[in-house]
């Protein structure tokens, strides 16, 4: 039994560094920014994924889904904010400075360094911050309908499938349907690899986030998760180009002190 834990611990940090590194690829690198399009493509492969491997036995699926698919709808809104507010301000922002927008202490730095250096751009922290707001939200809004028939799988499932939708129909009014026609990678290989590479490894990430909730304490996955953004983290710094100043490293470091105590204090109460 440890040693399977330890196997999906293994695999959700795998999973955790090369889906983020591959969409700070795609998003910056290659400059694919056409959120609707990328993250539209992401869920579609995504609900595609789950849909086979329920088919297969894999995962189970809640019988009532259509049913509680009104009931879940908030959320999946939400779902879609937090991941096209995420897309925007990933292609901005350097990995580990989006990694510690989620804990209110880096906010405060960030929007420090905002004001006072004026030396970040102003529109990657503005998608951060939305993101930021979807994404707690989501969760008070998951709370909230505790105990829910619907499982995690069942939830992800019903965002997939309303992503999807929305992403599709709002490609057009945002312009990124004509607009990707002039993107300069749009017949090269890696670009067609990269996205399905971040497709699947997104899915792979939901799927072993799942797994890895289920059977640890949420302090021990709360450690994980954090061990798995130190990772992805460092390892960004070395594959892409970040200027680093005392201001940047010391916010890095704040921020990594700050999401531990989270962490040490999450392990103790449970």
């Amino acid at each position: 039994m440890k040693r399977r834990r330890s196997l999906l611990a293994l695999t959700f940090c795998t999973c955790y560094l090369a889906s983020h590194l591959t969409n700070k690829y795609v998003l910056s690198v290659l400059k694919f920014t056409y959120p609707t399009l990328f993250q539209g493509w992401q869920t579609l492969i995504g609900g595609l994924l789950l849909h086979v491997s329920w088919k297969l036995g894999w995962v189970e699926l809640n019988s009532s889904l259509r049913s509680n698919f009104l009931a879940w709808l908030p959320a999946s809104v939400l779902f879609v904010g937090i991941i096209y507010a995420g897309s925007r301000a990933l292609s901005r922002l350097a990995v580990p400075v989006f990694f510690i927008l989620h804990n209110v202490a880096e906010v405060l730095i960030c929007v420090y360094q905002k004001c006072v250096w004026k030396e970040f751009d102003p529109d990657g922290y503005f998608w951060a911050i939305v993101h930021l707001f979807c994404v707690g939200a989501y969760k008070i809004l998951r709370k909230s309908q505790k105990p829910s028939v619907l499982s995690d799988i069942d939830q992800q499932y019903l965002n997939y499938i309303f992503s999807v939708a929305l992403l599709a129909f709002a490609s057009h009014p945002t312009g990124d349907l004509f607009s990707v026609l002039d993107f300069p990678f749009l017949y090269f290989y890696r670009f067609h690899g990269s996205c399905c590479a971040s497709g699947a490894l997104g899915f792979f990430l939901m799927l072993s986030t799942v797994k890895l909730k289920s059977i640890l304490a949420p302090g021990q996955c709360a450690a994980w998760i954090f061990f798995a953004k130190v990772i992805t983290a460092g390892l960004s710094l070395l594959l892409f180009d970040v200027i680093l100043t005392s201001a940047t490293v010391g916010c890095f470091l704040l921020g990594g002190l700050g999401e531990a105590l989270l962490v040490f204090s999450e392990r103790r109460s449970s």
